[in-house]
C-alpha cells in the first residue's frame, strides 16, 4: 500500500489521468450499454475518452508550473530575509 501511495505522489499527473479515464469511461460504459455498438466502436469510444481525460489532466496541469514558479519566488524572498536580518 505504501508503494502505491508513494507512486502517486510521485506520479501525480499519470495518477489523475488514471482516475478521470476510469471514471469517464465507466460513465460512457453505463450510459451506452443498450445503444447496440460494435466491439470495434466500443474500442475507439473507450480509446478516445481516455485521450480525452488526459487531455484534460494536461490542461489543468498548465497552472502548476506558475504555481511552482511563485512558491520558489516566496522562499527566495523569505531566505533573503533571512540572512539580511
Amino acid at each position: 500500500m505504501q508503494a502505491i501511495k508513494q507512486w502517486i505522489l510521485n506520479h501525480p499527473h499519470l495518477a489523475a489521468w488514471i482516475v478521470l479515464a476510469a471514471g469517464m469511461n465507466a460513465i460512457l460504459i453505463y450510459e451506452a450499454r443498450s445503444v447496440g455498438l460494435l466491439p470495434m466502436q466500443w474500442f475507439w469510444l473507450v480509446l478516445i475518452t481516455t485521450l480525452v481525460a488526459g487531455a484534460c489532466i494536461w490542461i489543468v496541469s498548465w497552472g502548476d508550473d506558475e504555481d511552482a514558479a511563485a512558491d520558489a519566488a516566496d522562499i527566495q524572498q523569505a531566505d533573503e530575509k533571512t540572512k539580511s536580518a
